[in-house]
């Protein structure tokens, strides 16, 4: 057999094989209540701990981090970002508080009661979304690839590209842990990614489409962007950029 042919006949097994790969069921969603958030937040980060939502937002010189009550809209602890930076994706861990940037490099550790800065990491490439396991931090960077981090370093442990039906699956952003599986926004899409944090495979997705009509978003930008879930009750919470709205949901089979 000549090279051309051998190379041609791997191809083949090659296309077959992602072929035959099946792609992951897709869900549709059911509105349980919904609660107020500002139109003023460009939501990147996002998620609910000891009765508040978190959240982190972003665009150069208007980033912060936020406690707010879910009833009222009410911010009860707030801290602004330095004006050059974009803040991107947040998470808990221990005391503290993460919230790193999208191209500047940092992340910034605060004291979860306080918001007083406690340190800083550095990190190459960009930030996106950030969630954790109860070992790890998970982070997304706007590829296909979340990357499973030290929490007391910020180092890379190790990776995962997710796939669908063989194909990587690009933009992914604000993330969530639920129930052992990593939620992900995919960037300017109304469908979430359920994905294994063993090999980055997509287990389905939330389909999402028609939860905020068009008219009610403010850009193009004002895109389904928020993950959050109460894990004592069960309840899982969506969100978008400059979005009125914080939805309360329930994942309904097709």
């Amino acid at each position: 057999m000549t090279v051309g042919l051998r190379r041609l006949g791997v191809a083949l097994v090659l296309a077959v094989g992602v072929a035959g790969c099946r792609a992951a069921p897709v869900a549709g969603y059911k509105v349980v209540a919904t609660y107020p958030h500002s139109t003023e937040s460009y939501t990147e980060g996002f998620f609910f701990k000891d009765g508040l939502f978190y959240e982190g937002t972003g665009l150069t010189g208007h980033s912060a981090l936020m406690a707010i009550e879910p009833a009222t809209g009410r911010v009860v602890q707030r801290v602004e970002m330095g004006p050059e930076y974009f803040g991107e994706g947040i998470v808990d861990w221990g005391a503290n508080l993460y919230e790193w940037t999208w191209q500047s490099h940092l992340c910034f550790v605060y004291d979860r009661f306080t918001l007083r800065v406690v340190k800083t990491f550095a990190y190459a490439g960009e930030g996106w979304g950030m969630t954790r396991t109860h070992r790890e931090l998970v982070t997304s960077d706007g590829t296909a690839t979340l990357r499973f981090r030290d929490p007391d370093t910020f180092a890379e442990r190790r990776h995962v590209v997710v796939r669908d039906a063989g194909a990587p699956v690009k933009d992914l952003n604000e993330l969530e842990y639920v129930k052992g599986e990593i939620y992900a926004n995919v960037w300017h899409s109304d469908r979430i990614a359920r994905i294994s944090p063993k090999n980055g495979r997509v287990l389905g997705w939330i389909d999402l489409s028609g939860l905020l009509p068009e008219e009610q978003r403010i850009n193009a930008e004002s895109v389904l962007n928020g993950i959050a879930y109460d894990a004592a009750h069960d309840r899982l919470y969506v969100t978008g950029k400059e979005w009125p709205k914080v939805f309360e949901i329930k994942v309904v089979g097709r």
